[in-house]
Formats: structure tokens, C-alpha cells, sequence
């Protein structure tokens, strides 16, 4: 191993302790998407602390901070986001959430930590290498359109230009301590469904003179689950899933509309824009078909993850290295 990976290891035991209160910090006070200000506040206050510059209100809450190396060259971003989830959290722990109705359940306390953690460790062995390395805090990651394309439009891959970026997340299959792994396509896009099919509702004992929407809507879930394994390959993997379903009647009224919200998840692009004009088509048609309206939107989300194959394999050899292949 060389000596600045002796160095790096020696650095990241020594502020372990630190690192972990700063995680335990971040979970007992969670903020939802695009609400982060405590927290940019609080990373805000380390970086100086720690005596690195950087550019606040980025994105609304994003933050940006800069570590110049002994000399010119490439520059690296290391990401992490901000945000946690509607969640009440239920552990009994020292730690927990202190603000009702929200938790760090996703483990973006534990990233953001982590970045916190890494750029102390680069600030102090920044007379060590050449380049310069972008700390990314990214607000809104759980939220749709997502705050990493705000970030993207406000300018923070330019001003030096980013030629690499490395990202990470917590995976509870694996145990602490290990990492994992994967060279090219990674994580399908994301994409959200909403749907209302207003027809005409009634009595329950008279359906006949009325237009179902939840009977139409069961035959839509059904035909949209059909969509994938009749419309893309086996070898190119999609998901169409709808995980919420709203329908006002009673057990003997049948309701005016019904609303659902799901999910459209695909790893080829071309599947996925195939797959957002079938379920357009197959909800109208049935929609149509059976004499009710259909209302459908459609918000895109974030593209497929891919991951450069010789940049991971670079890092994946670091990895043996510095941890050992186990």
C-alpha cells in the first residue's frame, strides 16, 4: 500500500469518532426535500470549520465546496445528498429523529457524513496530489424533478469542469465495511405515474346504469403489468408497478373517479420512452372503451445510472488495496 493510502487510513480512524457524531447529528435532525437549510447550515459550519471555501445556496439548499491540490489537473466531484423521507421513525435509539413525521430512512445522514468525513481527510492531505476535488451536497434527491438537475443547471459541473464523479450509497445486504460494485448499467430510470379515470358513479346494485371507474381501473393495473412482459425483452429489464389506489365509494356506492399513483422503472432509454407512450395508449384505450375519461401524467425522473467500466475497475482496484479483497 503506499504511503498516502497509509496516510488516508490512518486519517479516517482518527476521525471516526467526529464523523459518526456528525452522522448522528444529521439523523436526530432530518428535513425533507428542498426544506435542507438546518443541514446546509450545519455542513455550512464544518466546512469552515474545517477550512475549506465554498458556495452556498446552490439549488435552494445545495452546497458546493472546493479543494484546490498542490498543482492543476483534473477535477473529481464527490456527491452526496441531503434529504430524508415522510417517515415517523419508530427506533429506540439515542439518535432518533427529533423532527415529527420525517426520518433519515434512506441513509442520506450516513452520505453526507461520509463526504463531510472524506473532504477533512483530502483538505488535510491536499499538498499531497494535483487536481481539484468538488464536494457536492445535493438537496432533494428523494423528490421529483430532483435537485441534482437544478444543481446541473446552475452551473456546478463547470467553474472547473467535473471530469469524473464519484457517488455512494448505503446497502443494508451488505455488511459495514464492504463495498460493492458495479461496472456500467447499474439503476433503472424513474419515472412517476399519475392517473384519474373519472366515469359515473352510483348504487353498487345498479351498475348497469353507471360507468364503473374501479372495475376499469382493475383492468388497467392488470393491462399495465402485461405491457412489460409483452412489450419489452426479457433481456432489457422495465417495471411498471401502480402503489396507490384511491377510490372513494363504500360498500354499496360505486365513486365517480378513482385516482392511483405509480412508478415506471426501465434500464434502456429506448424502452423507457416505448414504455411512456404504451401507457398513455393502453389507459385511454381501455378508458375509452368502456365510456370513462382517463387523465395521465407522466413526470420524468432521473435517467439510467451508468457507471464508466475502466473508472470503476480503477476504483475497484483501489478498493482491494486499501481494504483488502474480502
Amino acid at each position: 500500500m503506499s504511503n498516502l493510502k497509509i496516510q488516508i487510513q490512518q486519517l479516517a480512524e482518527s476521525y471516526f469518532e467526529e464523523i459518526r457524531s456528525i452522522r448522528r447529528h444529521l439523523h436526530t435532525h432530518p428535513e425533507l426535500s428542498f426544506e435542507e437549510y438546518n443541514t446546509a447550515a450545519f455542513i455550512a459550519e464544518k466546512l469552515t470549520e474545517f477550512g475549506i471555501p465554498f458556495t452556498p445556496n446552490i439549488a435552494k439548499t445545495g452546497i458546493v465546496g472546493i479543494i484546490s491540490g498542490k498543482e492543476k489537473g483534473k477535477t473529481i466531484a464527490l456527491r452526496a445528498d441531503m434529504d430524508a423521507l415522510p417517515i415517523t421513525e419508530a427506533n429506540d435509539i439515542d439518535y432518533k429523529s427529533q423532527n415529527a413525521g420525517v426520518m433519515h430512512a434512506c441513509g442520506h445522514d450516513v452520505h453526507t457524513a461520509c463526504l463531510l468525513g472524506a473532504a477533512k481527510i483530502l483538505n488535510t492531505l491536499k499538498d499531497s496530489f494535483s487536481g481539484t476535488i468538488k464536494l457536492i451536497f445535493q438537496p432533494s434527491e428523494e423528490r421529483l424533478p430532483g435537485g441534482a438537475n437544478e444543481m446541473i443547471k446552475a452551473g456546478v459541473l463547470q467553474n472547473p469542469q467535473v471530469d469524473f464523479m464519484f457517488g455512494q450509497h448505503v446497502f443494508t445486504p451488505y455488511k459495514v465495511g464492504t463495498l460493492a460494485f458495479c461496472p456500467g448499467k447499474m439503476m433503472a430510470s424513474t419515472d412517476e405515474l399519475y392517473i384519474t379515470i373519472t366515469g359515473k358513479g352510483g348504487h353498487a346494485a345498479y351498475p348497469h346504469q353507471l360507468i364503473d371507474p374501479v372495475v376499469i381501473s382493475a383492468q388497467i393495473i392488470t393491462a399495465l403489468q402485461q405491457l412489460v412482459s409483452r412489450s419489452t425483452s426479457p433481456t432489457e429489464p422495465a417495471v411498471v408497478s401502480i402503489g396507490k389506489v384511491i377510490a372513494n365509494g363504500a360498500t354499496n356506492v360505486i365513486p365517480d373517479s378513482v385516482y392511483m399513483e405509480g412508478t415506471l422503472r426501465a434500464m434502456h432509454e429506448d424502452v423507457r420512452k416505448m414504455l411512456q407512450e404504451k401507457i398513455k395508449t393502453t389507459i385511454h384505450g381501455i378508458a375509452n372503451a368502456m365510456g370513462a375519461n382517463a387523465e395521465v401524467e407522466i413526470k420524468i425522473g432521473y435517467p439510467s445510472l451508468i457507471n464508466d467500466i475502466q473508472l470503476t475497475e480503477r476504483t475497484i482496484t483501489n478498493a482491494k488495496e486499501y481494504l483488502g479483497k474480502e
